[in-house]
């Protein structure tokens, strides 16, 4: 029978969190009457502290999972530089502690320290081999260990948008197919059928800020859920931005800070208007369809981030786009080693 405990204590970098840190927490938590998880960040490190706060609070809602900036040396050798991280793990205590959780053997000393119990959970990594160091040299082939929380912060993003009638889902479908991955339907398409009025019925911001929330939910999840780091978009909050200017003539506050506080994705393909125009109960003529586009055109250029026009036939346009996204699958998440 399981050793029971007051209160424990989990210490990790958490950079980022993995099934090896799951399974450390759930064995305190099943252990103990409560949790402290302390999150030691150096600010070297390129993911926030409160990003990886939160992916732990996710997992482990009962935990008092607590943000522990720490920018001392690691020195498992040295008194002093012991005597300055406990400093660090005392001050974001609520309690004495009973028991340190740990895989690594330095739990026996900070259990010493705090005058607790060590429990060593999964000696050597042998239950779950998997470390933060095999992650960010390989998240594609460390997939497997990612929580959900953690999987959509690293999932890369690639949003398909366009004008009307330009291809966007018949280009997100087949980037989806080529990539194995998962494809985030538009939201609008779904309200637009079955709002009063369908499409002719005048339109109101707060319906585009319906849409915008919607459509970020639905990335989030697939994000989440995705089965590899790469995630394929028919639209986004951006792109209902300019939908709101189309349907309403001029830009809503509200719809574009939302646009403005979601994260960047990895790329943008924009569908070429050069096809003809498809009624499917939101006629668009060719003037508005050219004006629409060239807002598209102008409002990723005037943001920076990455995208490229793709046109010509079904097969030149996919072709295009896997060029495009082949790259953002190659690039690494960049991110600075971890002091100690």
């Amino acid at each position: 029978m399981t050793e029971r405990h007051g209160h424990g204590l989990v210490i990790g970098k958490f950079y980022p969190f993995h099934a090896g840190h799951q399974a450390l927490v759930r064995a305190a938590t099943s252990s103990c009457d409560r949790v402290t998880v302390e999150v030691m960040a150096h600010t070297v490190e390129s993911i926030p502290v409160d990003v990886r706060v939160g992916w732990v609070q996710a997992e482990h809602p009962t935990a008092r999972v607590v943000a522990a900036p720490d920018d001392h040396d690691v020195d498992f050798d040295s008194p002093v530089a012991w005597d300055l991280h406990m400093e660090v793990i005392t001050s974001h205590l609520d309690g004495p502690v009973d028991a340190v959780f740990t895989s690594d053997a330095y739990g026996e000393e900070m259990a010493r320290r705090l005058g607790a119990t060590w429990v060593q959970v999964d000696p050597g990594r042998a239950s779950t081999p998997i470390s933060g160091t095999a992650v960010r040299a390989d998240v594609a082939g460390s997939w497997w260990a990612l929580p959900s929380p953690v999987r959509a912060w690293f999932a890369k993003r690639v949003v398909v948008v366009g004008a009307e009638s330009a291809g966007t889902t018949t280009l997100a479908d087949a980037l989806g197919a080529h990539y194995g991955t998962t494809v985030v339907p538009r939201f609008g398409r779904e309200w637009t059928d079955r709002r009063p009025g369908g499409a002719t019925a005048p339109w109101h911001t707060a319906e585009f800020d319906l849409v915008a929330r919607e459509q970020a939910a639905l990335e989030d999840a697939g994000a989440a859920a995705a089965p590899r780091p790469l995630l394929v978009c028919d639209t986004d909050a951006l792109a209902t931005t300019l939908w709101h200017e189309r349907h309403l003539g001029t830009p809503s506050p509200s719809v574009q800070a939302f646009a403005d506080a979601r994260p960047a994705p990895a790329l943008y393909v924009l569908t070429g208007d050069e096809t003809p125009s498809v009624q499917d109960g939101t006629p668009e003529g060719e003037p508005v369809r050219a004006r629409t586009q060239d807002r598209f055109r102008e409002e990723l250029a005037s943001r920076g981030v990455p995208w490229v026009e793709v046109r010509g036939s079904r097969e030149e346009r996919l072709a295009a786009a896997v060029a495009a996204v082949d790259e953002v699958v190659a690039a690494a998440w960049d991110l600075a080693d971890p002091v100690g």
